[in-house]
């Protein structure tokens, strides 16, 4: 069944409790988006709901309310969990219990976000006084689960926020344990960017004749539509930093959002892109909102260039200036993707839409490109050459535009007199000589980026069984972390994704071959990220048992 509801009637013809209406009130919302007018009322009657809308719609309001609305009805006794929502992301999950609890401030409604890298002593003590609401990743979920801290029992409202990107991070076998622990009798809401066959599947597993609410994006009005040019570079890892500066450098942006995966990524970015010259300010979920609402100052009004932001921390910016996107690396979710470059070119302006691309990641590119139904042009890197070249067109420009401005004053004197002994086009290319060496002394010293090419993609069954690489060996870009658990601890190789892509701050499709022994495993990743990871990984917790991690000794 499909619905398609207008956004045309405010909060309270819903139906929602009265404190709900006020919260949502104060907080400045006066009409429902669609993607809230469309599932609200089918919520509030207890149906399961699959939700199809683009990032940005107000999905989070639209399965918080409804839950919401179900505690302040029926509250009674002593706090249980009786709302449960999973998220693939830490930093979603903050963002989700965030809201939940700015909007059940007047119910006095307990929530609790559950991920990864925070104290699980913390979450304990929160989850032994009761909470009503928890947010959760799969992964912390299901350590709480097998360590019995964590009572799914009485869950009455279970929402699979971001589906998608669940399925894409390998949190399947994850979801299929947590809902076995949950009452079967229960009402559910699935929210997804796409509905691919995998979605269409977990749908039909978990949700009872669902009420399909599918918003589609608006089209832009006359005038308004993007015109981005969308470009992705291939580049080792290791040269990332130094191909976005190449890129900064060529294309001269008037202003760009550089979207990085993680916090950590996007403040060591930050200081490099500082230390290279560049004013670049981070914006991730670890600022507080007085320190975000600085930044967010400071680059609408250009005295910063550069926002180097994480995608939840960039959600709902309307900033219609950004002349550039970069993507430092190609978004595992294709909501992602397409949520980045619509930063850019609004209003009807151009702009531009590149990707740093590692040679691995081919098979995101051609994804998004068939599901999002848009080219992306592939180049390589600019030479040294190249930004040589264009420096000397930006110095014409600006040669260009000083003639146009006249008044020469006392620079005509000068070149005047140099004209009684010299040619005035030798004096005119050897004042650009200088002009150039000058630029040339105080900028950094420019390396050449070796030249990288996309590999064709393998075939699935490849992909599926990968043949381990030596370490060292190949192209040098891969290490071995040794995991000090393995089959006889039940660990599975979607438990070792799901760690490392959200502990680690890597893509699950960066990981590579997976060798599970009866005592121990075996994982590859990018090389230059292995310390980082095994760092990450010292407090992580998997089904109840430390990790252990180190590099491999082998």
């Amino acid at each position: 069944m499909t619905t398609d509801i207008s956004s045309s009637r405010g909060f309270e013809a819903l139906g929602l409790h009265p404190s709900i209406v006020a919260a949502a009130t104060a907080l400045g919302y006066e009409e429902p988006t669609p993607i809230q007018a469309a599932s609200i009322p089918v919520l509030l009657e207890g149906r399961d709901v699959l939700g199809q809308a683009a990032t940005g719609t107000g999905k989070t309001a639209a399965f918080a309310l409804p839950l919401l609305h179900r505690i302040a009805a029926s509250r009674e006794g002593e706090r249980r969990v009786r709302a449960f929502v999973l998220v693939p992301t830490r930093e979603l999950a903050m963002q989700v219990a965030e809201a939940v609890h700015k909007y059940g401030r007047e119910l006095h409604a307990s929530v609790l976000p559950i991920y990864g890298g925070q104290s699980m002593q913390q979450q304990l003590r929160a989850l032994r006084r009761g909470v009503d609401v928890v947010v959760a990743t799969p992964g912390r979920a299901l350590d709480h689960l097998n360590r019995g801290t964590l009572d799914l029992s009485g869950v009455e409202y279970l929402v699979l926020d971001e589906a998608d990107e669940m399925l894409d991070m390998g949190f399947a076998e994850d979801l299929e344990a947590l809902a076995a622990a949950l009452p079967t009798e229960r009402q559910t809401a699935l929210f997804s960017a796409t509905l691919s066959p995998r979605i269409k599947a977990l749908t039909k597993k978990y949700l009872r004749e669902p009420v399909n609410v599918q918003i589609a994006a608006e089209a832009p009005a006359a005038g308004k539509a993007a015109r981005v040019r969308e470009v992705a570079y291939v580049v080792q890892r290791p040269y990332k930093a130094a191909a976005l500066a190449r890129l900064l450098d060529m294309e001269d942006p008037t202003s760009a959002i550089v979207f990085c995966r993680t916090r950590t990524e996007v403040d060591e970015l930050t200081e490099t892109l500082g230390a290279r010259g560049y004013q670049a300010e981070a914006l991730h979920g670890g600022l507080s909102q007085e320190q975000r609402d600085r930044v967010l100052r400071r680059f609408r009004e250009n005295t910063s260039e550069i926002l180097v932001a994480t995608d939840v921390a960039a959600r709902g910016l309307d900033i219609e200036h950004v002349s550039h996107v970069f993507n430092y690396d190609v978004p595992s979710s294709i909501d992602a993707y397409v949520h980045r470059v619509g930063r850019t070119g609004r209003a009807g302006r151009e702009g531009a839409a590149l990707t740093l691309a590692e040679p691995r990641e081919q098979r995101l590119l051609q994804n998004i490109e068939r599901v999002a139904k848009r080219k992306i042009r592939m180049e390589s890197i600019p030479t040294l050459t190249d930004l040589r070249e264009r420096r000397l067109a930006m110095t014409r420009t600006a040669v260009e535009d000083a003639l146009r401005e006249g008044e020469p004053g006392k620079y005509r004197t000068l070149v005047e007199a140099l004209a009684t002994e010299h040619d005035l086009v030798e004096i005119a290319a050897a004042a650009i000589k200088l002009a150039e060496q000058g630029r040339a002394d105080g900028e950094r010293e420019e390396v050449e980026i070796p030249t990288a090419r996309i590999a064709p993609a393998a075939p699935k069954h490849e992909r599926d069984r990968k043949a381990p690489r030596a370490r060292g060996g190949g192209d040098g870009d891969v290490a071995k972390i040794y995991i000090g658990l393995g089959r006889s601890a039940g660990i599975r190789p979607a438990d070792l994704v799901g760690a490392i892509a959200n502990e680690g701050g890597i893509s699950s499709n960066a990981i590579g071959a997976i060798d599970i022994a009866d005592r121990f495993s075996l994982v590859e990743v990018p090389a230059a990220d292995a310390n980082r990871i095994i760092a990450a990984l010292r407090n992580t917790m998997v089904r109840g048992k430390p990790l252990r991690p180190r590099r491999d000794r082998m």
